[in-house]
């Protein structure tokens, strides 16, 4: 568990810079290192000085926070230099051995001569793992629930709120290519090999729809709606999968966490054609902190996050707003076109009609133009009568206390396997309320919260589970009973903790060990 407090992001990541320059500015192997580029501006960080020579070369530049300090300040002589000598003098390390592999450019230490094992030594599978953050190219925000995966399989996970994300392969996927993709903007495809043992920066660059796709034309929503429903044997399977999945749950207490739970679930997922309570579910993992002091002697609990993710599958059980009915309770927009993975998508706005006075959503929809597959929808319970909804959420509460929801909201994203069929990939849910106890003037913020994310899906040998095997999904999760190693996660995908959940892991840490 990273255990840096708040040491500069930019110490903890290696960097990668992504320009898209002409591709005559690249050289061969041979004349690369000595192409001229020119320090004009020459103070500032090693991170800043780097990039400027990045974006001349039109190389993108791999390499370890380990190896290379991004937050040192220098100064450097300006003028005009070769590229080798640049990267010498920028880093000021002269023993950097630089590699090029296509468009990237890899800056590290001579190799260590290999390890030899052992004869008497087991052979193990032999993994990798790679790891990083993701920002917006422009604005070097962090990008939340990026999709990172594995080309032509179905491995993968998603960044979290901080942008950051690690995978962990098998050697045998060492030479495949992983993607970075995000709804609107460009993907990143590299090949895993490159990655590998490092901490990378990728910073995503908005992409927006081309200029003839933009036609001034009726988009009727409600028929997009139609063809999306129409295509569902086409793009769902109809057989079921299994999914092994991260799944995590959190209750924040005046912006501190207070009960973390996170697992590794076996799910047994039936076809889009079947109720949602015919999925099963088995517990591999599952570890919980608890951290009571800051709960100011409120002890909330969450029941059924893990039913919640299975109910969210929305393609199996279509609600009101994508299946209107002959009543629709909704209003429909179409919104415009975005992009992603280079393929078009629908923007379908729809929020519940003014005349309707219970609370319902409002949210948006991302349909694929082509396909008519759902890729993702972003929706939340009507701010407007958000008042009205707390007692959907709150199944009892303790004498004297007040307790108010201030927000629903959801996450949805389906992703495509190889063979063009979409499965469930990525679940967040966030429900907040203000808790204030009787005859005090003011309240505090408290968040539940649950997240599940598809790392593998198997299609092979599929069956239900032993009925002692079956978790029941209803149940509070994080009472669980479930034994707990230190080598806790193996080479299981994981999302990583935020830096908020950080301090929460690390103090609980001991204790879970002595209790264990």
């Amino acid at each position: 568990m990273d255990q840096t407090g708040n040491i500069s992001l930019r110490r903890l990541i290696a960097c990668m810079f992504i320009c898209f320059t002409a591709t005559g500015m690249q050289a061969d192997d041979g004349d690369a290192f000595d192409q001229t580029v020119h320090i004009a501006v020459n103070k500032g960080t090693v991170f800043e000085l780097l990039k400027d020579i990045s974006e001349q070369s039109g190389y993108l530049f791999v390499y370890d926070s380990q190896v290379i300090n991004n937050d040192k300040r220098i100064t450097v002589p300006k003028g005009d230099y070769s590229l080798r000598n640049a990267i010498y003098l920028i880093t000021g390390n002269n023993r950097l051995k630089l590699d090029i592999q296509g468009a990237y450019l890899l800056l590290r230490l001579p190799d260590e001569p290999a390890r030899v094992p052992r004869a008497e030594e087991p052979v193990q599978d032999s993994h990798f793992t790679v790891r990083g953050t993701l920002s917006d190219d422009e604005t070097g925000s962090p990008l939340s629930f990026v999709s990172v995966g594995v080309l032509n399989t179905t491995t993968g996970t998603v960044s979290n709120q901080d942008g950051a994300f690690q995978l962990t392969l098998p050697d045998s996927l060492r030479r495949y290519k992983m993607r970075f993709s995000h709804i609107g903007y460009e993907s990143i495809d590299m090949e895993a090999e490159l990655l590998d043992g490092k901490n990378v920066e990728l910073a995503m660059k908005p992409q927006f729809v081309p200029l003839q796709e933009i036609v001034v034309r009726y988009a009727n929503p409600a028929q997009i709606l139609d063809e999306m429903i129409r295509c569902r044997p086409v793009n769902y399977s109809a057989d079921p999968v299994y999914l092994t999945s991260f799944y995590r749950e959190g209750i924040d207490h005046r912006r501190k966490n207070i009960d973390l739970t996170e697992s590794i679930l076996r799910i047994y997922k039936t076809g889009y054609d079947r109720p949602a309570a015919d999925d099963q579910v088995k517990l591999i993992k599952k570890r919980r902190f608890v951290d009571r002091q800051r709960s100011d002697t409120i002890f909330p609990k969450m029941r059924s996050g893990v039913n919640s993710c299975l109910i969210l599958d929305i393609m199996k059980e279509l609600p009101d707003f994508i299946n209107p009915g002959s009543e629709p309770l909704y209003l429909y927009a179409h919104k415009g076109l975005d992009v992603i993975d280079g393929r078009m998508v629908n923007v379908i706005l729809f929020r519940q009609k003014e005349y309707i006075r219970e609370p319902l959503y409002t949210g948006e929809l991302f349909i694929e133009r082509d396909s008519k597959a759902l890729v993702e929808i972003r929706f939340k319970v009507n701010p407007v009568m958000i008042s009205k909804a707390t007692n959907m959420f709150v199944d009892r509460k303790a004498a004297g206390l007040k307790i108010d929801l201030q927000h629903a909201g959801y996450i949805v994203s389906y992703k495509p396997a190889e063979n063009g069929i979409y499965h469930i990939s990525h679940i967040r849910g966030d429900i907040e309320f203000k808790v204030r106890r009787k005859k005090r003037l003011f309240g505090s913020p408290l968040k539940f919260w649950f997240e599940m994310v598809t790392c593998k899906v198997d299609t092979e040998d599929v069956k239900p589970f032993q009925k002692n095997e079956r978790l029941s999904p209803t149940r509070i999760f994080a009472e669980t009973k479930h034994g707990y190693d230190r080598d806790f996660w193996e080479n299981f995908n994981i999302i990583l903790p935020e830096e908020h959940l950080t301090e929460a892991l690390i103090n609980n840490l001991t204790e879970v060990f002595v209790n264990q």
